[in-house]
């Protein structure tokens, strides 16, 4: 029975696109903590995953106050945002990610990680990024083998194929998406099923082709071209932004 959780990471666990009434971000990592708390009455939780966040930024900035809250479940999920860059350094990648795995585990009661959704059948020029991608997937693969950690297996779920469980922005999970990453975190974590997180959504009802244009037209200007900007001139979304969860606490969702 967990009575702490920590999750770290970049958008994906902060919750960007499952947006509460206030304006704050809820997330998959919030609703596993929700599910969590109804069973312990001490249970605490921190989220200090911030979105943008290269995997070498959460190393620094994230698994080391991590580890000092010495959780009994501590999550780690990155990389991605690196994969995403032509740039990316992916032997650094690696290895970054294999510190934070360890630095985790040691310190963790158990490590949790991610084997990242799979875009190539969503977005065609994702293609290109698949083998960076199986590498990312070698390492978590390995640091589960090496720490005997919980793995949650999203690539292999074609259901995340659905635009339904997608952002405006194409990137980031909506708020279904969320609820469905939850419940594979909580089916891993040995919990009794609530839904089949994997069952396929019903497909919508093709679009005009003048509406697919309008709507492709306002996607490239309200993200794509600002996302292009940020990649250019080395911003990023979370720069500034504090985690919204930074210390461990009673969690009431």
């Amino acid at each position: 029975m967990h009575t702490t959780f920590v999750a770290v990471g970049d958008s994906f666990t902060e919750g960007m696109s499952d947006e509460l009434p206030d304006g704050t971000c809820r997330g998959w990592a919030d609703l596993v903590a929700a599910r969590l708390a109804k069973d312990v009455p001490d249970f605490r939780y921190a989220n200090l995953a911030v979105r943008g966040k290269l995997v070498g930024q959460i190393a620094d900035e994230q698994v080391g106050l991590a580890a000092a809250m010495r959780p009994d479940l501590a999550s780690f999920a990155g990389g991605m945002n690196d994969v995403m860059r032509p740039g990316c350094d992916i032997d650094l990648v690696l290895r970054r990610v294999r510190e934070s795995t360890d630095a985790l585990a040691a310190a963790s009661g158990r490590l949790m990680v991610f084997r990242v959704i799979d875009p190539t059948r969503r977005m065609r020029t994702a293609a290109r990024l698949l083998p960076r991608i199986n590498r990312l997937i070698d390492a978590v693969d390995a640091a589960a083998a090496k720490h005997d950690a919980i793995v949650v297996d999203l690539f292999s779920a074609r259901v995340f194929d659905s635009p339904a469980l997608w952002a405006e922005d194409r990137i980031h999970l909506n708020a279904e998406g969320h609820r469905r990453v939850a419940e594979a975190v909580l089916r891993a974590l040995g919990r009794d099923p609530e839904f089949e997180w994997d069952a396929p959504v019903p497909p919508a009802p093709p679009l005009p082709w003048s509406q697919r244009a309008k709507a492709e037209l306002r996607w490239v200007r309200a993200h794509a071209v600002p996302w292009i900007g940020r990649r250019l001139t080395g911003r990023s979304s979370g720069d500034g932004r504090p985690p919204k969860r930074p210390d461990l606490a009673p969690y009431q969702g």
